[in-house]
Protein backbone atom coordinates (compact mmCIF):
# COMPACT_ATOMS: atom_id res chain seq x y z
CA UNK A 1 0.00 0.00 0.00
CA UNK A 2 2.96 2.35 -0.53
CA UNK A 3 1.68 5.47 -2.08
CA UNK A 4 2.60 9.08 -2.89
CA UNK A 5 0.15 11.96 -2.48
CA UNK A 6 -1.79 12.70 -5.69
CA UNK A 7 -2.23 16.18 -7.16
CA UNK A 8 -4.29 18.57 -5.08
CA UNK A 9 -7.19 18.30 -7.53
CA UNK A 10 -7.44 14.55 -7.03
CA UNK A 11 -9.64 13.12 -4.28
CA UNK A 12 -8.13 12.01 -1.01
CA UNK A 13 -7.63 8.31 -0.68
CA UNK A 14 -9.23 8.29 2.78
CA UNK A 15 -11.20 10.71 4.92
CA UNK A 16 -11.84 9.87 8.58
CA UNK A 17 -14.64 11.49 10.61
CA UNK A 18 -13.80 11.78 14.29
CA UNK A 19 -10.54 11.87 16.28
CA UNK A 20 -11.31 9.58 19.21
CA UNK A 21 -9.96 6.08 19.75
CA UNK A 22 -11.32 4.81 16.42
CA UNK A 23 -10.24 7.74 14.24
CA UNK A 24 -6.76 8.01 15.72
CA UNK A 25 -6.22 4.25 15.54
CA UNK A 26 -7.31 4.22 11.90
CA UNK A 27 -5.03 7.13 11.01
CA UNK A 28 -2.04 5.54 12.75
CA UNK A 29 -2.51 2.29 10.85
CA UNK A 30 -2.89 4.13 7.54
CA UNK A 31 0.48 5.75 8.18
CA UNK A 32 2.02 2.44 9.17
CA UNK A 33 0.75 1.02 5.87
CA UNK A 34 2.50 3.83 4.00
CA UNK A 35 -0.67 5.68 3.00
CA UNK A 36 -0.28 9.41 3.64
CA UNK A 37 -3.06 10.91 1.54
CA UNK A 38 -5.74 11.15 4.20
CA UNK A 39 -7.37 13.66 6.53
CA UNK A 40 -9.32 13.52 9.77
CA UNK A 41 -12.25 15.86 10.35
CA UNK A 42 -12.97 16.63 14.00
CA UNK A 43 -15.88 18.83 15.08
CA UNK A 44 -14.16 19.87 18.33
CA UNK A 45 -10.84 21.62 18.89
CA UNK A 46 -8.91 18.66 20.26
CA UNK A 47 -8.63 14.90 19.92
CA UNK A 48 -10.13 12.48 22.42
CA UNK A 49 -13.76 11.85 21.49
CA UNK A 50 -15.89 10.90 24.50
CA UNK A 51 -12.85 11.24 26.79
CA UNK A 52 -12.54 14.86 25.75
CA UNK A 53 -16.25 15.61 26.14
CA UNK A 54 -17.02 13.76 29.38
CA UNK A 55 -15.08 15.80 31.93
CA UNK A 56 -17.54 15.44 34.78
CA UNK A 57 -16.24 14.79 38.33
CA UNK A 58 -15.19 11.19 38.88
CA UNK A 59 -15.05 10.24 35.18
CA UNK A 60 -13.05 7.04 34.66
CA UNK A 61 -13.00 3.88 32.57
CA UNK A 62 -14.71 0.65 33.57
CA UNK A 63 -12.23 -1.52 31.62
CA UNK A 64 -8.70 -2.05 33.01
CA UNK A 65 -6.18 0.37 31.53
CA UNK A 66 -3.81 -2.29 30.14
CA UNK A 67 -6.69 -3.53 28.00
CA UNK A 68 -8.30 -0.16 27.27
CA UNK A 69 -5.40 1.01 25.11
CA UNK A 70 -3.97 0.20 21.70
CA UNK A 71 -2.09 -3.10 21.47
CA UNK A 72 0.53 -1.34 19.30
CA UNK A 73 1.01 1.55 21.76
CA UNK A 74 1.31 0.13 25.29
CA UNK A 75 1.65 2.47 28.27
CA UNK A 76 3.67 1.20 31.22
CA UNK A 77 2.87 3.96 33.69
CA UNK A 78 -0.89 3.98 34.06
CA UNK A 79 -1.53 5.40 37.53
CA UNK A 80 -4.35 2.98 38.37
CA UNK A 81 -5.76 -0.33 37.21
CA UNK A 82 -8.84 1.57 36.00
CA UNK A 83 -7.57 4.79 34.47
CA UNK A 84 -9.21 8.14 35.24
CA UNK A 85 -10.56 10.19 32.36
CA UNK A 86 -7.76 12.79 32.26
CA UNK A 87 -5.12 10.08 31.91
CA UNK A 88 -6.94 8.42 29.01
CA UNK A 89 -7.25 11.78 27.26
CA UNK A 90 -3.52 12.40 27.75
CA UNK A 91 -2.85 8.97 26.26
CA UNK A 92 -4.86 9.81 23.13
CA UNK A 93 -3.09 13.17 22.82
CA UNK A 94 0.20 11.32 23.13
CA UNK A 95 -0.82 8.98 20.30
CA UNK A 96 -1.77 11.91 18.06
CA UNK A 97 1.57 13.63 18.75
CA UNK A 98 3.81 10.57 18.54
CA UNK A 99 2.45 9.56 15.14
CA UNK A 100 2.36 13.12 13.76
CA UNK A 101 -1.38 13.19 13.21
CA UNK A 102 -2.19 16.79 14.15
CA UNK A 103 -1.09 18.03 10.74
CA UNK A 104 -3.65 15.62 9.25
CA UNK A 105 -6.53 16.76 11.46
CA UNK A 106 -8.86 19.64 10.63
CA UNK A 107 -10.38 20.75 13.90
CA UNK A 108 -13.67 22.60 14.15
CA UNK A 109 -15.01 20.77 11.09
CA UNK A 110 -18.31 18.97 11.63
CA UNK A 111 -19.54 16.90 8.70
CA UNK A 112 -23.06 17.80 7.63
CA UNK A 113 -23.47 15.52 4.60
CA UNK A 114 -21.68 12.98 2.42
CA UNK A 115 -22.75 11.95 -1.09
CA UNK A 116 -21.43 9.13 -3.21
CA UNK A 117 -20.86 9.88 -6.91
CA UNK A 118 -21.21 6.51 -8.60
CA UNK A 119 -19.76 7.71 -11.91
CA UNK A 120 -16.42 8.61 -10.36
CA UNK A 121 -16.51 6.34 -7.32
CA UNK A 122 -15.83 9.36 -5.11
CA UNK A 123 -17.46 10.57 -1.88
CA UNK A 124 -18.19 14.29 -1.70
CA UNK A 125 -18.20 15.43 1.93
CA UNK A 126 -19.67 18.75 3.07
CA UNK A 127 -18.83 20.37 6.39
CA UNK A 128 -20.89 22.77 8.49
CA UNK A 129 -18.47 25.56 7.54
CA UNK A 130 -19.22 25.09 3.84
CA UNK A 131 -16.07 23.22 2.85
CA UNK A 132 -16.33 20.44 0.27
CA UNK A 133 -13.88 17.53 0.29
CA UNK A 134 -13.61 14.56 -2.06
CA UNK A 135 -12.37 11.12 -1.05
CA UNK A 136 -12.14 7.59 -2.40
CA UNK A 137 -12.81 5.99 0.99
CA UNK A 138 -14.96 7.50 3.73
CA UNK A 139 -14.51 6.19 7.27
CA UNK A 140 -16.83 7.17 10.09
CA UNK A 141 -15.29 7.01 13.56
CA UNK A 142 -18.08 8.92 15.30
CA UNK A 143 -18.73 6.16 17.79
CA UNK A 144 -21.98 5.29 19.56
CA UNK A 145 -21.59 7.62 22.55
CA UNK A 146 -20.99 11.03 21.01
CA UNK A 147 -24.40 12.75 21.17
CA UNK A 148 -26.02 13.36 24.57
CA UNK A 149 -29.60 12.17 25.06
CA UNK A 150 -31.59 15.03 26.57
CA UNK A 151 -34.70 14.04 28.53
CA UNK A 152 -38.09 15.13 27.22
CA UNK A 153 -39.72 16.58 30.30
CA UNK A 154 -42.80 18.80 30.39
CA UNK A 155 -41.93 22.32 31.50
CA UNK A 156 -38.16 21.88 31.29
CA UNK A 157 -37.81 25.27 29.62
CA UNK A 158 -39.46 26.92 32.65
CA UNK A 159 -36.69 25.98 35.07
CA UNK A 160 -34.89 29.13 36.18
CA UNK A 161 -31.64 27.59 37.43
CA UNK A 162 -28.72 26.12 35.47
CA UNK A 163 -29.26 22.77 33.77
CA UNK A 164 -26.74 20.68 31.88
CA UNK A 165 -25.90 17.16 30.70
CA UNK A 166 -23.02 15.19 32.21
CA UNK A 167 -21.34 15.14 28.79
CA UNK A 168 -21.50 18.96 28.72
CA UNK A 169 -20.49 19.55 32.33
CA UNK A 170 -20.53 23.18 33.44
CA UNK A 171 -17.64 23.76 35.80
CA UNK A 172 -18.70 27.40 36.13
CA UNK A 173 -21.82 26.35 38.07
CA UNK A 174 -21.10 26.42 41.80
CA UNK A 175 -22.76 23.40 43.42
CA UNK A 176 -21.45 23.81 46.95
CA UNK A 177 -24.29 24.33 49.39
CA UNK A 178 -26.94 24.05 46.64
CA UNK A 179 -29.94 21.79 46.14
CA UNK A 180 -29.33 19.65 43.07
CA UNK A 181 -31.49 17.25 41.07
CA UNK A 182 -29.75 14.48 39.15
CA UNK A 183 -31.96 12.83 36.53
CA UNK A 184 -30.76 9.41 35.41
CA UNK A 185 -28.78 6.57 36.97
CA UNK A 186 -26.59 5.31 34.13
CA UNK A 187 -22.85 4.73 33.88
CA UNK A 188 -22.00 8.45 34.05
CA UNK A 189 -24.31 9.19 36.98
CA UNK A 190 -22.84 6.50 39.22
CA UNK A 191 -19.45 8.16 38.73
CA UNK A 192 -20.39 11.82 39.29
CA UNK A 193 -23.06 11.35 41.99
CA UNK A 194 -20.57 10.49 44.80
CA UNK A 195 -18.34 13.59 44.38
CA UNK A 196 -21.36 15.84 43.83
CA UNK A 197 -23.19 14.43 46.86
CA UNK A 198 -20.27 15.36 49.10
CA UNK A 199 -20.43 19.01 47.95
CA UNK A 200 -24.09 19.90 47.86
CA UNK A 201 -26.62 20.74 50.56
CA UNK A 202 -29.23 18.37 49.14
CA UNK A 203 -29.22 15.92 46.23
CA UNK A 204 -32.35 14.36 44.72
CA UNK A 205 -31.52 11.40 42.48
CA UNK A 206 -34.41 10.70 40.10
CA UNK A 207 -34.25 7.05 39.13
CA UNK A 208 -36.41 5.44 36.48
CA UNK A 209 -34.79 2.02 36.77
CA UNK A 210 -32.32 0.76 39.37
CA UNK A 211 -29.00 -0.43 37.92
CA UNK A 212 -26.93 -3.41 38.99
CA UNK A 213 -23.77 -1.96 40.59
CA UNK A 214 -20.85 -4.20 41.50
CA UNK A 215 -17.49 -3.33 43.11
CA UNK A 216 -14.67 -1.90 40.99
CA UNK A 217 -11.48 -3.94 41.57
CA UNK A 218 -9.37 -0.81 41.35
CA UNK A 219 -6.09 0.19 42.95
CA UNK A 220 -3.09 2.41 42.28
CA UNK A 221 -0.05 0.84 40.62
CA UNK A 222 3.03 0.90 42.81
CA UNK A 223 6.34 2.51 41.72
CA UNK A 224 8.06 -0.87 41.59
CA UNK A 225 5.35 -2.17 39.23
CA UNK A 226 5.90 0.78 36.87
CA UNK A 227 9.65 0.14 36.91
CA UNK A 228 9.16 -3.56 36.22
CA UNK A 229 6.75 -2.95 33.34
CA UNK A 230 9.19 -0.49 31.74
CA UNK A 231 12.11 -2.90 32.00
CA UNK A 232 10.22 -6.05 31.04
CA UNK A 233 7.68 -5.00 28.35
CA UNK A 234 6.35 -8.51 27.83
CA UNK A 235 4.88 -8.41 31.34
CA UNK A 236 2.40 -5.79 30.20
CA UNK A 237 1.46 -7.96 27.23
CA UNK A 238 0.94 -10.81 29.66
CA UNK A 239 -1.22 -8.59 31.88
CA UNK A 240 -3.23 -7.48 28.86
CA UNK A 241 -3.74 -11.07 27.67
CA UNK A 242 -4.76 -12.31 31.12
CA UNK A 243 -7.21 -9.41 31.55
CA UNK A 244 -8.63 -10.00 28.08
CA UNK A 245 -9.26 -13.69 28.78
CA UNK A 246 -10.75 -12.90 32.18
CA UNK A 247 -13.22 -10.43 30.67
CA UNK A 248 -13.89 -12.55 27.59
CA UNK A 249 -15.07 -15.39 29.81
CA UNK A 250 -17.92 -13.18 31.00
CA UNK A 251 -19.69 -13.69 27.69
CA UNK A 252 -20.63 -17.17 28.93
CA UNK A 253 -23.02 -15.60 31.40
CA UNK A 254 -24.62 -13.47 28.68
CA UNK A 255 -25.31 -16.39 26.33
CA UNK A 256 -24.15 -19.90 27.09
CA UNK A 257 -24.67 -20.41 30.82
CA UNK A 258 -27.37 -18.07 32.15
CA UNK A 259 -27.02 -19.73 35.55
CA UNK A 260 -23.75 -17.79 35.91
CA UNK A 261 -25.70 -14.54 35.77
CA UNK A 262 -28.14 -15.91 38.35
CA UNK A 263 -25.25 -16.59 40.72
CA UNK A 264 -23.85 -13.11 40.16
CA UNK A 265 -27.29 -11.65 40.81
CA UNK A 266 -27.45 -13.42 44.18
CA UNK A 267 -24.02 -12.06 45.04
CA UNK A 268 -25.21 -8.57 44.07
CA UNK A 269 -28.23 -8.82 46.36
CA UNK A 270 -26.02 -9.84 49.27
CA UNK A 271 -23.77 -6.86 48.51
CA UNK A 272 -26.76 -4.52 48.39
CA UNK A 273 -27.94 -5.79 51.75
CA UNK A 274 -24.51 -5.11 53.27
CA UNK A 275 -24.13 -1.67 51.68
CA UNK A 276 -27.65 -0.30 52.19
CA UNK A 277 -28.99 -0.57 55.75
CA UNK A 278 -32.35 1.15 55.24
CA UNK A 279 -34.96 -1.33 53.92
CA UNK A 280 -36.92 1.27 51.89
CA UNK A 281 -33.81 2.58 50.16
CA UNK A 282 -32.70 -0.99 49.49
CA UNK A 283 -36.08 -1.68 47.89
CA UNK A 284 -35.67 1.32 45.57
CA UNK A 285 -32.17 0.20 44.58
CA UNK A 286 -33.19 -3.38 43.77
CA UNK A 287 -33.47 -3.87 39.97
CA UNK A 288 -36.67 -5.44 38.63
CA UNK A 289 -35.04 -7.14 35.62
CA UNK A 290 -32.45 -9.92 35.15
CA UNK A 291 -28.82 -9.03 35.72
CA UNK A 292 -27.05 -8.17 32.46
CA UNK A 293 -30.22 -7.12 30.63
CA UNK A 294 -28.92 -3.57 30.97
CA UNK A 295 -25.33 -2.47 31.34
CA UNK A 296 -23.77 -3.70 34.60
CA UNK A 297 -22.09 -0.78 36.37
CA UNK A 298 -19.05 -0.75 38.64
CA UNK A 299 -18.40 1.54 41.59
CA UNK A 300 -16.95 1.42 45.09
CA UNK A 301 -18.65 4.55 46.44
CA UNK A 302 -22.07 4.83 44.76
CA UNK A 303 -24.10 3.07 47.46
CA UNK A 304 -22.20 4.88 50.21
CA UNK A 305 -23.13 8.18 48.54
CA UNK A 306 -26.80 7.23 48.36
CA UNK A 307 -26.74 6.42 52.09
CA UNK A 308 -25.72 9.97 52.97
CA UNK A 309 -28.34 11.95 54.95
CA UNK A 310 -28.37 14.73 52.32
CA UNK A 311 -29.23 12.35 49.44
CA UNK A 312 -32.71 11.12 48.51
CA UNK A 313 -33.45 8.56 45.81
CA UNK A 314 -36.74 9.39 44.08
CA UNK A 315 -38.30 6.53 42.14
CA UNK A 316 -41.66 8.19 41.36
CA UNK A 317 -42.18 9.23 37.73
CA UNK A 318 -41.42 12.86 36.90
CA UNK A 319 -44.63 14.69 35.97
CA UNK A 320 -43.19 18.08 35.10
CA UNK A 321 -40.46 20.60 35.73
CA UNK A 322 -41.35 23.96 37.21
CA UNK A 323 -39.41 27.19 37.60
CA UNK A 324 -38.21 26.03 41.01
CA UNK A 325 -37.86 22.28 40.76
CA UNK A 326 -39.21 18.88 39.77
CA UNK A 327 -42.76 17.61 40.38
CA UNK A 328 -43.30 13.85 40.59
CA UNK A 329 -46.45 11.84 39.90
CA UNK A 330 -47.39 11.88 43.60
CA UNK A 331 -47.73 15.68 43.39
CA UNK A 332 -44.63 16.47 45.43
CA UNK A 333 -42.43 19.34 44.24
CA UNK A 334 -38.72 18.88 44.89
CA UNK A 335 -37.27 22.39 44.98
CA UNK A 336 -33.75 22.56 43.53
CA UNK A 337 -31.23 25.13 42.35
CA UNK A 338 -29.72 23.10 39.48
CA UNK A 339 -30.56 20.17 37.20
CA UNK A 340 -27.94 17.65 36.03
CA UNK A 341 -28.87 15.08 33.39
CA UNK A 342 -27.19 11.68 33.54
CA UNK A 343 -29.38 10.37 30.75
CA UNK A 344 -26.76 8.87 28.47
CA UNK A 345 -26.48 9.12 24.72
CA UNK A 346 -28.51 8.65 21.53
CA UNK A 347 -26.59 5.44 20.88
CA UNK A 348 -29.06 3.89 18.41
CA UNK A 349 -29.02 6.92 16.08
CA UNK A 350 -25.36 6.38 15.11
CA UNK A 351 -24.41 8.92 12.39
CA UNK A 352 -27.16 11.50 13.00
CA UNK A 353 -27.38 14.41 12.40
CA UNK A 354 -24.93 13.80 9.55
CA UNK A 355 -26.71 12.80 6.32
CA UNK A 356 -25.13 10.11 4.15
CA UNK A 357 -26.35 9.47 0.59
CA UNK A 358 -25.28 6.35 -1.28
CA UNK A 359 -25.99 4.84 -4.69
CA UNK A 360 -29.13 6.17 -6.35
CA UNK A 361 -29.29 9.01 -3.80
CA UNK A 362 -30.55 6.70 -1.03
CA UNK A 363 -30.13 8.27 2.40
CA UNK A 364 -28.72 6.08 5.14
CA UNK A 365 -31.16 7.37 7.77
CA UNK A 366 -34.02 6.26 5.55
CA UNK A 367 -32.42 2.86 4.93
CA UNK A 368 -32.11 2.54 8.71
CA UNK A 369 -35.65 3.68 9.53
CA UNK A 370 -36.38 0.30 11.18
CA UNK A 371 -33.07 0.24 13.05
CA UNK A 372 -29.43 0.49 12.01
CA UNK A 373 -27.66 -2.56 10.65
CA UNK A 374 -24.48 -3.25 8.73
CA UNK A 375 -22.37 -6.11 7.45
CA UNK A 376 -19.90 -6.97 10.22
CA UNK A 377 -20.96 -3.67 11.76
CA UNK A 378 -18.61 -1.98 9.30
CA UNK A 379 -20.18 -1.50 5.87
CA UNK A 380 -23.70 -1.05 4.46
CA UNK A 381 -25.08 -2.25 1.13
CA UNK A 382 -25.64 0.62 -1.29
CA UNK A 383 -22.92 2.76 0.30
CA UNK A 384 -19.70 1.75 -1.46
CA UNK A 385 -16.28 2.46 0.04
CA UNK A 386 -17.98 3.70 3.23
CA UNK A 387 -16.81 2.09 6.45
CA UNK A 388 -17.78 2.53 10.09
CA UNK A 389 -15.74 1.97 13.22
CA UNK A 390 -17.84 1.09 16.28
CA UNK A 391 -20.84 0.74 14.00
CA UNK A 392 -24.09 -1.19 14.52
CA UNK A 393 -23.90 -4.28 16.76
CA UNK A 394 -20.22 -3.90 17.64
CA UNK A 395 -20.67 -2.63 21.20
CA UNK A 396 -19.74 -4.98 24.05
CA UNK A 397 -21.16 -5.84 27.42
CA UNK A 398 -18.13 -7.77 28.62
CA UNK A 399 -14.81 -6.64 27.13
CA UNK A 400 -12.82 -3.72 25.68
CA UNK A 401 -14.15 -1.86 22.67
CA UNK A 402 -10.56 -1.06 21.69
CA UNK A 403 -10.12 -4.73 20.76
CA UNK A 404 -13.14 -4.44 18.44
CA UNK A 405 -11.84 -1.21 16.94
CA UNK A 406 -8.51 -2.78 16.10
CA UNK A 407 -10.33 -5.65 14.36
CA UNK A 408 -12.37 -3.17 12.31
CA UNK A 409 -9.34 -1.04 11.45
CA UNK A 410 -7.54 -4.09 10.11
CA UNK A 411 -10.62 -4.97 8.05
CA UNK A 412 -10.86 -1.49 6.51
CA UNK A 413 -7.16 -1.59 5.60
CA UNK A 414 -7.68 -4.98 3.95
CA UNK A 415 -10.58 -3.59 1.89
CA UNK A 416 -8.46 -0.65 0.79
CA UNK A 417 -5.70 -3.05 -0.22
CA UNK A 418 -8.23 -5.02 -2.31
CA UNK A 419 -9.35 -1.82 -4.03
CA UNK A 420 -5.78 -1.02 -5.06
CA UNK A 421 -4.56 -4.48 -5.94
CA UNK A 422 -7.67 -5.45 -7.93
CA UNK A 423 -7.91 -2.04 -9.64
CA UNK A 424 -11.43 -1.45 -8.35
CA UNK A 425 -13.37 1.77 -8.35
CA UNK A 426 -15.41 0.59 -5.39
CA UNK A 427 -16.56 -2.27 -3.19
CA UNK A 428 -20.23 -2.51 -2.20
CA UNK A 429 -21.38 -5.26 0.13
CA UNK A 430 -24.10 -7.38 -1.44
CA UNK A 431 -27.59 -6.95 0.09
CA UNK A 432 -28.00 -10.71 0.55
CA UNK A 433 -24.69 -10.94 2.43
CA UNK A 434 -25.74 -8.13 4.74
CA UNK A 435 -29.21 -9.60 5.19
CA UNK A 436 -27.91 -13.08 6.01
CA UNK A 437 -25.30 -11.73 8.43
CA UNK A 438 -27.87 -9.67 10.34
CA UNK A 439 -30.45 -12.47 10.40
CA UNK A 440 -27.92 -14.72 12.14
CA UNK A 441 -26.86 -11.88 14.43
CA UNK A 442 -30.41 -11.04 15.54
CA UNK A 443 -31.17 -14.72 16.09
CA UNK A 444 -28.15 -14.95 18.40
CA UNK A 445 -29.25 -11.81 20.23
CA UNK A 446 -32.65 -13.35 20.95
CA UNK A 447 -30.89 -15.95 23.10
CA UNK A 448 -28.96 -13.35 25.10
CA UNK A 449 -29.60 -11.87 28.53
CA UNK A 450 -30.29 -8.52 26.76
CA UNK A 451 -33.66 -9.95 25.76
CA UNK A 452 -34.64 -10.41 29.40
CA UNK A 453 -37.61 -8.07 29.25
CA UNK A 454 -35.98 -4.70 29.92
CA UNK A 455 -35.53 -1.55 27.87
CA UNK A 456 -32.00 -0.24 27.43
CA UNK A 457 -29.86 2.04 25.28
CA UNK A 458 -28.87 -1.07 23.33
CA UNK A 459 -32.29 -1.09 21.66
CA UNK A 460 -34.46 1.10 19.48
CA UNK A 461 -37.89 2.23 20.65
CA UNK A 462 -39.30 -0.76 18.76
CA UNK A 463 -37.08 -3.17 20.67
CA UNK A 464 -34.43 -4.02 18.05
CA UNK A 465 -30.95 -4.44 19.49
CA UNK A 466 -28.79 -2.38 17.14
CA UNK A 467 -25.76 -1.95 19.38
CA UNK A 468 -24.34 -5.14 20.86
CA UNK A 469 -22.19 -7.92 19.45
CA UNK A 470 -23.69 -11.30 20.45
CA UNK A 471 -20.69 -13.39 21.32
CA UNK A 472 -16.95 -13.72 21.73
CA UNK A 473 -14.73 -10.92 20.49
CA UNK A 474 -12.16 -13.37 19.15
CA UNK A 475 -14.85 -14.70 16.81
CA UNK A 476 -15.48 -11.15 15.61
CA UNK A 477 -11.78 -10.79 14.94
CA UNK A 478 -11.85 -14.00 12.91
CA UNK A 479 -14.84 -12.75 10.89
CA UNK A 480 -12.99 -9.51 10.11
CA UNK A 481 -9.65 -11.13 9.32
CA UNK A 482 -10.05 -10.42 5.59
CA UNK A 483 -12.90 -9.37 3.28
CA UNK A 484 -14.72 -12.14 1.42
CA UNK A 485 -14.91 -10.78 -2.10
CA UNK A 486 -17.88 -13.04 -2.90
CA UNK A 487 -19.87 -10.89 -0.45
CA UNK A 488 -19.13 -7.71 -2.40
CA UNK A 489 -20.20 -6.19 -5.69
CA UNK A 490 -17.08 -4.85 -7.37
CA UNK A 491 -16.71 -2.23 -10.08
CA UNK A 492 -13.51 -2.01 -12.03
CA UNK A 493 -11.75 1.30 -12.39
CA UNK A 494 -8.57 3.06 -11.46
CA UNK A 495 -8.12 3.61 -7.71
CA UNK A 496 -6.08 6.74 -8.39
CA UNK A 497 -8.27 8.47 -10.96
CA UNK A 498 -11.63 6.76 -10.82
CA UNK A 499 -11.69 6.32 -14.58
CA UNK A 500 -12.76 3.01 -16.16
Amino acid sequence: MRNTPPPTSAPLQALIIGAGFGGLGMAIQLRKAGLEDFLLLEKAEDVGGCWRDNHYPGAACDVPSHLYSFSFEPKADWSRRFAPRAEILDYLRHCADKYGLRSRIRFGQEVSAARFDEASGVWEVSTATGELLRTRVLISACGQLSRPAWPRLTGLERFEGPRFHSARWRHDVVLEGKRVAVIGTGASAIQFVPPVASRVQRLFLFQRSAPYVIPRPDRAYRPWEHALLRRVPWLQKLSRTFTYLQYEARVLGFFTFPVVMKLLERRFRRLLEREIAHPELRRKLTPDYPMGCKRILISNDYYAALSRPNVEVVSETIREVTARGVVTADGREHEVDALIFGTGFTATEFLSPMRVFGRGGRELNEVWREGAEAYLGVTVSGFPNFFMLYGPNTNLGHNSIVFMLESQIRYVLACMRVLREHHLRFLDVRPDAQRDFNARLQQALHHSVWEGGCTSWYKTAEGKNTNNWPGFTFLYRRHTRAPKLAHYDRQLGSWDTGTP
